[in-house]
């Protein structure tokens, strides 16, 4: 019998700033209490504001025990790093970089023609047998990332199927779903997702109803929020009827391993973050 998923919580970003003064609404961030298992951090990223100044980015800054997942919808973000690689992340673009057991790299955002820039940010942790792995990246450009559109709901696919239709990303340890999602007004969507994973829901344009298992009643969810669903192998949410709803929707296999996060870096003991600072200083933190 499917068990739709209950509403466990609804969090309201919180405005923060990171590297060169980049001001972010953030929903999720590293915690020892590790609540959203395997997911670590999102963030809402936008460069809008002309009051905000000159534009800012990520200098360089080091990574070490994480999946670094950056997906744009507006504007471009310039990256290279430490082994050589460099390149852009444009609209509708994704990266997903795997940073194992160290890398060094900085992201510095440009523009798009209307003058905005428009994306996220999300961390997944590695389990500990994957922690100080080689780094490697998988980047796919718009046109790379399927579409499917049914009764109403267009779905970009990152990673994980929906409506039978696989995402580019793959071999992830945390066996993500990672999707794009446009529901139009009024229009229901429905998805399954796996009984043991975290799911999560970030709505950033217009709002819905979320159906809450046991109950005859719908939480209402407007832009900006994240949805923290409870357990459950189904979620269904309907679009409201004035506007559409557009979220980002996240679910990922829990590790339940401990963490230690400090910055960049998030390991399973303060040892092993200690150890990453030795060699940030000593010069040993990237190996060929």
């Amino acid at each position: 019998m499917t068990k739709i998923r209950t509403i466990r919580q609804i969090i309201e970003p919180q405005f923060v700033m990171e590297g060169a003064g980049v001001r972010l609404r953030r929903s999720i961030a590293p915690r020892r209490e590790n609540s959203f298992d395997p997911f670590l951090l999102f963030d809402h990223f936008a460069f809008n504001d002309p009051a905000e100044g000159p534009l800012r980015g990520f200098p360089t800054h080091p990574h070490r025990g994480i999946e670094t997942v950056t997906y744009m919808l507006e504007g471009v973000v310039r990256h290279r790093d430490s082994l050589g690689n460099m390149g852009e992340i444009g609209p509708g673009d994704i990266q997903w970089m795997t940073s194992g057991r160290g890398i060094l790299h900085e992201e510095m955002p440009r523009r798009g023609p209307g003058g905005a820039i428009y994306g996220f940010q999300l961390w997944v942790n590695l389990p500990a047998r994957l922690k100080m792995s080689a780094p490697k990246y998988q980047e796919f450009n718009a046109s790379a990332i399927p579409e499917v559109e049914r009764n109403g709901v267009k779905v970009r696919v990152v990673a994980g199927e929906f409506f039978g239709v696989r995402g580019p990303v793959t071999e992830i340890a945390a066996e993500p779903l990672y999707a794009e999602v446009l529901i139009q007004p009024g229009v229901e969507f429905c998805q399954a997702v796996p009984q043991d994973h975290t799911v999560v829901a970030y709505v950033f344009e217009g709002r819905g109803l979320f159906a809450n298992s046991g109950t005859d009643s719908a939480v209402g969810v407007e832009a900006v929020s994240m949805v923290d669903f409870g357990p459950g192998d189904e979620i269904r949410i309907q679009a409201g009827s004035d506007q559409p709803l557009r979220m980002m929707l996240m679910a990922g296999a829990p590790f339940n391993e401990p963490i230690v996060p400090y910055g960049p870096f998030v390991m399973n003991t303060v040892e092993e973050i200690q150890q990453a600072l030795v060699e940030l200083r000593n010069g040993t933190f990237v190996r060929d």
